[in-house]
């Protein structure tokens, strides 16, 4: 070889060494822009929440009670503020949406046993009847199940839970009767209640 063909071979081994170089530059370019432009977004839309809910009839843990006494009969009780109530004869209902109070008083010749509070219901299934220990005094308890009173617009009937309490005093029984939506979680507005009652001066 040559002096002039040496002289061509380095200028074009110089040249194509330059081709690699820019093209390696370039790719090294391009792999940094993918790197850091950022993901396309999705375009699925974010999965919604699921709503809160409680079941049909619980009563809210900010419920205000407040004390009811009939006119007349000897008794006082808490019921949940706003409540509708129906003055009755013997005594008085409270209601709302689902639920329900209702307090009755009797003339009675002896207290009330576990045996006759039981034979009270006449349809329903019995859960519980036990002897209990409350604010206002020792009563009766028993719990069932029975359906509720149909629904004066669509007509429903709910399976309800049931506590009635038997109170007695110096010849006259209250039976006092809470009742909701079986499910619903009612233990301490119930507890609340059956806890208020107490027997005033006659």
């Amino acid at each position: 070889m040559n002096v002039r063909q040496s002289v061509i071979a380095l200028a074009m081994a110089g040249l194509a060494a330059g081709c690699a170089a820019g093209t390696a530059a370039q790719t090294q370019t391009q792999d940094r822009s993918q790197a850091q432009s950022p993901a396309p977004a999705s375009s699925d839309p974010p999965a919604p929440q699921a709503a809160e809910s409680n079941p049909a009839g619980d009563i809210p843990d900010d419920t205000v009670f407040v004390a009811y006494r009939h006119q007349g009969l000897p008794y006082e009780v808490q019921v949940p503020e706003g409540w509708a109530r129906t003055d009755l004869p013997t005594g008085a209902g409270f209601t709302d949406k689902l639920n329900s109070i209702r307090v009755e008083t009797a003339p009675a010749a002896s207290p009330p046993t576990e045996t006759s509070v039981r034979s009270q219901v006449h349809s329903g299934e019995i859960r519980t009847v036990d002897t209990v220990s409350r604010k206002g005094g020792t009563a009766v308890r028993v719990v069932y199940r029975a359906d509720s009173t149909p629904d004066p617009v669509t007509g429903k009937v709910v399976k309800d839970e049931i506590e009635r309490y038997a109170f007695y005093r110096g010849g006259r029984q209250a039976i006092l009767t809470l009742s909701g939506p079986v499910g619903a979680d009612n233990v301490d507005p119930w507890r609340t209640v059956s806890d208020s009652f107490r027997w005033t001066a006659p």
